[in-house]
Order: C-alpha cells, then sequence, then structure tokens
C-alpha cells in the first residue's frame, strides 16, 4: 500500500505521495519576491531554511475555493531534489491507496494535463487525481524556482 496525502485546490482533490512530503504548514508570512512567474508566491522562513512558496491552485489553472482561509495549508513537498510550499485550500487527510488501484490517468483530468499525473484513484464516491510533482513544473519553472532560492541563500 501506498500512502498520500489528499489535499484540496478549487473543487478539486488530489494526492501527494508521502514520501515527498516534508511536511504541512499553516500559512505564515510569504514574502514576495519580484520578477518571477505569477503563480511563485515568494518565500517563507520554515525552521531555519527559506523554502519557496507556489500556490498549486493558479499553477494548474484552478480556482481557490471560497473556503475559510484558516483551512488554507503550505504542502512543503520535496520536487526535484528542492524544498517548494504548495499553498492549497486544504489538507484533508493520509490515505492507504494499493498500486494496483491506481489507473493510469486519462489525457485530462480535474484540469491537469495527464503529463501532471501518476494517475487516478477511486476513494470512496470520488476520484483522487495522484500528482507527480516532478511533473507539475517545467524545466523553465524548476530553474526559476533554483534562481529564487540562489537569491535568497546567496
Amino acid at each position: 500500500m501506498d500512502s498520500y496525502v489528499v489535499m484540496r485546490v478549487g473543487s478539486e482533490r488530489y494526492g501527494a505521495h508521502v514520501s515527498q512530503v516534508r511536511s504541512v504548514e499553516r500559512v505564515g508570512e510569504i514574502t514576495p519576491v519580484p520578477r518571477t512567474l505569477p503563480f511563485i508566491k515568494g518565500v517563507m522562513h520554515l525552521r531555519g531554511a527559506i523554502v519557496p512558496v507556489i500556490d498549486l491552485a493558479e499553477r494548474v489553472g484552478l480556482v481557490h475555493a471560497s473556503a475559510d482561509p484558516d483551512e488554507r495549508r503550505i504542502v512543503v513537498a520535496d520536487v526535484d531534489e528542492m524544498v517548494v510550499g504548495m499553498l492549497v485550500d486544504a489538507v484533508e487527510d493520509v490515505v492507504q491507496i494499493a498500486p494496483e488501484a491506481v489507473e493510469p490517468p486519462p489525457s485530462v483530468v480535474g484540469g491537469l494535463e495527464a503529463v501532471y499525473l501518476r494517475g487516478v484513484a477511486r476513494l470512496g464516491d470520488d476520484l483522487l487525481v495522484l500528482l507527480n510533482l516532478e511533473r507539475v513544473f517545467s524545466a523553465v519553472e524548476t530553474e526559476q524556482l533554483k534562481q529564487v532560492e540562489k537569491m535568497v541563500h546567496g
């Protein structure tokens, strides 16, 4: 069985493999970084480290749910040898999914192209879209996140 952190972005539910998720944090102060892509919201201090923060809804073309802003969280994850914070509307659960229960993704699901996805799994009556976090960011975006990291760390 594989474990996934279930997060809500807009009206969609996504899963990130727990092996990539470092922590789930309350939204604190995010310091903007000039001249970055619109979905890169800035950087935050996290236990002595400075972590770039992206808005996952904006990155994947969704609109944030009008949910209680107190539910918003930052999912801190390892992505392509970097630590990145992803702003989401809520973190709902950690679920166990058998690998054989994961189906290949259709070409587009939940507003995301298949390249961003590990697959789709049924979770009760809903589908859980399993993200491939390495693919959520293009090479250009990953490079810009690395530049943000360099600007902050010197």
